[in-house]
């Protein structure tokens, strides 16, 4: 079993720390829980994609649900049947992988490629709880009212 640090990525990621921990959580778990295999990566300082590998998989047979801070992406195969198989090496079961998103964090796009499932998220913060710059040496001396 692979172990992954995702340590360098705490740093880059504020407010998006959530996700690693629980990213890092879900691979202590049984193997099972380990398919499909993915990728998260930070494409810039707001915009982050997670790669799941789902050959196999068409567009039809996946589905993505944002509920809240939760992404689920399930992904049900159809039972074949009259296959008399040698040796089966390809998994070919359904799944069901959770993502706990960040706060500000949404879903806004995604696209199957090649067998890969890239999901596209954009953390958004809202205006008021973004940084602002405080003057110095000024001083609000009258508090306004409402009239």
């Amino acid at each position: 079993m692979r172990n992954v640090d995702f340590t360098p990525l705490y740093r880059h990621a504020i407010g998006f720390d959530r996700l690693f921990n629980l990213v890092e959580a879900s691979n202590t778990k049984t193997q099972a829980a380990g398919y499909p295999p993915y990728n998260i990566e930070q494409t810039d300082e707001n915009n982050y994609r997670i790669t799941m590998a789902v050959a196999g998989f068409s567009e039809e047979r996946l589905d993505l649900t944002q509920n809240e801070n939760m992404l689920v992406v399930t992904g049900t195969r159809a039972p074949e049947e009259d296959k008399n198989f040698i040796y089966q090496g390809i998994a070919e079961r359904n799944f069901e992988r959770k993502f706990q998103l960040a706060d500000y964090v949404s879903v806004v796009g995604a696209n199957l490629e090649n067998g890969l499932l890239h999901i596209d998220l954009f953390r958004e913060v809202p205006e008021a709880m973004q940084p602002r710059k405080i003057a110095i040496g000024q001083s609000a001396s009258v508090v306004p009212t409402a009239e």
